[in-house]
């Protein structure tokens, strides 16, 4: 069992860990209460403030500041999640000195996504299971009448957060388990999550001197923006393995949503990326935008990140010829 999917044929090897040991489970136990029902608190207090933000958007409670506060919060952290958690950490489509390496640990955090250990733990195990038994948030596994493909939309998009069962990360992830500075940054995951709410409210407050301004900035750029993201990144896992085009040969039923590219940050360009894991590109067609792989370059050219995984022209016709050789 391989942590990602194998590329094509003349595409680079994979090296996002050591390969797991075959005598090592896939999950590891389950979730103590306390942890699931922190994931119900985080998942749906959120969610709450979304649903409330259309009637409170209409009539008061949301100025200027918190619309740039939102933005702001929701770029660093949506970025650490497809440029650190995703495209670095799970699947190192580039190598980052030290400094990035934890920014980027700390802003995919601020995302209340999990850890940076746990996340990478269960995405690496999509891809070694790819819409098969034991992938956690496959939308294929219910069925493929519009009850089950309902079910599994829910499922893939929701309902798989709320499992019990833990990914096994001993298995998935030795790499970061050794990684003295970003397993503090997981252990912190707490810590981190108080900060990426409590910071918009301070600076709300402190720049309006009043607490109404505080209370607004949480709300807006603290829960609205998690809410935002957290859909967002789950419609990657939903969306994106049932609706869309699928210009290249994948493993999986990965496709391209263009509606989501820019919320995305570029992830909705989900085809490619299972078709070429370790890319750090994964909006690879001329007009595809992809703001992680602008940000990726930005690093490439300030000599924090090297040895980034580019696509080339023979690279993407390759892929192009394998998925017409499939049919």
């Amino acid at each position: 069992m391989t942590i990602t999917e194998p590329v094509p044929p003349g595409a680079p090897a994979a090296p996002p860990a050591k390969a797991p040991a075959p005598s090592k489970p896939v999950l590891d136990g389950r979730r103590p209460p306390v942890e699931a029902a922190l994931v119900y608190a985080f998942t749906l207090i959120p969610m709450i403030a979304l649903v409330a933000a259309v009637p409170l958007a209409w009539g008061w409670g949301l100025s200027w500041l918190d619309v740039g506060l939102a933005a702001g919060f929701y770029l660093v952290s949506a970025l650490g999640v497809t440029v650190g958690f995703h495209r670095y950490f799970t699947h190192r489509a580039f190598k980052a000195n030290r400094a990035l390496r934890v920014g980027l640990a700390v802003a995919g955090s601020l995302a209340l996504q999990g850890d940076v250990i746990t996340w990478v733990a269960d995405h690496r195990r999509h891809h070694a299971f790819a819409d098969k038994d034991g992938d956690p948030h496959s939308p294929w596994l219910h069925g493929d009448g519009p009850a089950g493909l309902t079910r599994g939309m829910f499922h893939a998009h929701l309902g798989w957060l709320f499992e019990r069962d833990r990914t096994n990360a001993a298995r998935f992830t030795p790499d970061l388990l050794s990684d003295r500075d970003v397993a503090r940054v997981a252990r912190l995951f707490p810590l981190l999550t108080v900060a990426s709410l409590t910071a918009p409210a301070l600076i709300g407050g402190l720049v309006t001197m009043s607490w109404w301004g505080a209370v607004t900035a949480l709300f807006w750029a603290g829960l609205v923006r998690v809410a935002v993201l957290h859909h967002v990144t789950w419609s990657i896992n939903s969306i994106c393995h049932m609706l869309g085009d699928r210009p290249f040969e994948a493993r999986s039923k990965a496709t391209n949503f263009w509606p989501l590219a820019v919320l995305s940050m570029g992830e909705s360009w989900h085809n490619l990326h299972h078709a070429d894991p370790t890319c750090a590109r994964h909006g690879a067609v001329p007009g595809q935008i992809d703001p992680s792989a602008r940000v990726i370059a930005a690093f490439e050219k300030l000599g924090w990140a090297t040895e980034v995984r580019w696509p080339t022209t023979a690279r993407m016709n390759r892929l192009r010829e394998v998925a017409a050789q499939s049919g």
